[in-house]
């Protein structure tokens, strides 16, 4: 008895779609090490400023004064933006080679 093959889809062609479709691949990389630390970080920060850490907003006091220079001030709408830049971040480099 013969066995089938079942890695090539049934079509005109006798393979897969082609044109656009047979190009574009979704293929993920891992992100960089710094990419990684950045969203860390920015997870961290949000972390401690969405439900205000006592011990931690101490630390990251100088931090505050840095974002008051560039006339941002660190607020519970600002960590939770933080918050969301993290795992965009890790999407953004893992789909995106170089970031």
């Amino acid at each position: 008895m013969q066995l089938l093959r079942q890695d090539r889809a049934p079509g005109r062609h006798g393979g897969a779609a082609p044109g656009i479709l047979r190009r574009m691949r979704l293929q993920p990389n891992p992100p960089r090490l710094i990419t990684v630390a950045l969203a860390l970080v920015l997870g961290g920060v949000g972390l401690a400023y969405a439900w205000p850490i006592d011990s931690l907003v101490s630390v990251l006091t100088p931090l505050t004064d840095l974002l008051g220079q560039v006339g941002l001030t660190m607020d519970r709408e600002l960590a939770y933006l933080c918050l969301f830049a993290c795992p965009s971040l890790l999407v953004i480099g893992s789909l995106l080679p170089g970031i």
